[in-house]
């Protein structure tokens, strides 16, 4: 498959590519140089834990400490 440089710099990736990759507009990518090839890949900008910040709740009257200690060792049945 054949990309083409543009003036300014830019890599256009063929449509396939784009698809095979899920390449979306404005996906970052990091690139770097390996024996003469150019190495692409995406980057993932958004932390995975995002959308779970500030959901949990504490059982009433519990410490963070408290309830690390119940969910690791059991409630002691």
């Amino acid at each position: 498959m054949t990309a083409w440089v543009t003036a300014e710099g830019s890599l256009t990736i063929p449509p396939e590519l784009r698809e095979q990759l899920g390449l979306t507009p404005g996906q970052t990518m990091e690139v770097r140089t390996e024996g003469g090839l150019l190495v692409a890949w995406k980057t993932s900008a958004d932390d995975p834990f995002e959308k779970w910040r500030g959901r949990g709740r504490l059982p009433a009257g519990q410490t963070p400490i408290e309830y690390l200690h119940l969910i690791r060792d059991g409630d002691g049945r």
